[in-house]
């Protein structure tokens, strides 16, 4: 705290006033850092593009900063706020995430390419959860031969097999909604 202070021209009491110890301090620096640094959401016209050009993004914008989240993980951070790694990570990125891969399988669903009626969230959540596991193991963007297997030979059979006729209105986005909620293997990235 008192480096932090310092680099800040502030006291340390100023920073303690802000944040109750060292380990809100490094969570608010990690959750500045994601929402100062946002991954664009694609739109290539198929789920496909979507998929690959998102991951891609994902990685590369994303690699440094899993470096960093978990460098403070193995310092102590969980310990020390007494997070499980769930939380740590939800609290880092937030709802928006949900939203904005929310807002990707819905254009797939418009298209008629999926059908969100019938795809579990844990196989929506698949592809994201696999490039932030990557990225934690690696620390390092993936190669595209990577992404085009997460999404070609894992996610696609998967959506694809579950896919029966036009999309329907409506109950989607409640029914993906409520499952979000319930299901807490569904982490879709940022």
């Amino acid at each position: 705290m008192e480096s932090v202070a310092s680099r800040a021209g502030t006291g340390i009491a100023v920073l303690y006033r802000r944040w109750a110890n060292k380990d809100e301090l490094v969570l608010a620096a990690l959750e500045h850092y994601r929402v100062s640094h946002p991954v664009d959401l694609p739109d290539t016209g198929t789920l496909r593009g979507d998929l690959l050009a998102a991951l891609t993004g994902m990685g590369e914008a994303r690699a440094t900063f899993w470096a960093i989240a978990t460098a403070a993980a193995f310092s102590g951070l969980m310990t020390g706020a007494g997070l499980t790694p769930a939380q740590v990570r939800d609290r880092i990125l937030g709802d928006e995430r949900l939203k904005r891969v929310r807002t990707l399988y819905q254009r797939a669903h418009d298209r008629g390419e999926i059908d969100l009626e019938r795809i579990p969230p844990a196989v929506l959540a698949m592809p994201f959860d696999l490039v932030r596991h990557d990225l934690l193991m690696d620390l390092r963007p993936l190669k595209p031969a990577r992404i085009r297997s997460i999404v070609d030979d894992l996610f696609l059979p998967l959506v694809r097999s579950q896919h029966v006729g036009p999309p329907t209105e409506g109950a989607v986005s409640s029914r993906f909604d409520g499952r979000a909620r319930q299901d807490s293997n569904l982490r879709p990235t940022d």
